[in-house]
């Protein structure tokens, strides 16, 4: 009982595809946490540190509202 009140709709799943989904969600919530950071947006680092969408805000943030460094 205690087991599925914890894991919710994730206890159905092959253990595999919760790791895979963990490795995604961390490598593309790492990258966008470290550039907001660095880009000092505070709003942005709030809200990814937040909201959890398997790596779809972090990655709509990378591409298209993180600031652009000189080149």
């Amino acid at each position: 009982m205690y087991k599925e009140l914890l894991l919710g709709p994730i206890s159905g799943l092959p253990k595999i595809l919760v790791v895979i989904a963990l490795v995604w969600t961390l490598f593309w919530k790492g990258i966008a946490l470290w550039r907001s950071a660095r880009n000092n947006q505070k709003y942005w680092f709030f809200g990814l540190l937040v909201i959890n969408t398997l790596g779809v805000l972090e990655i709509v943030y990378l591409s298209f509202f993180q600031k652009k460094g000189k080149k």
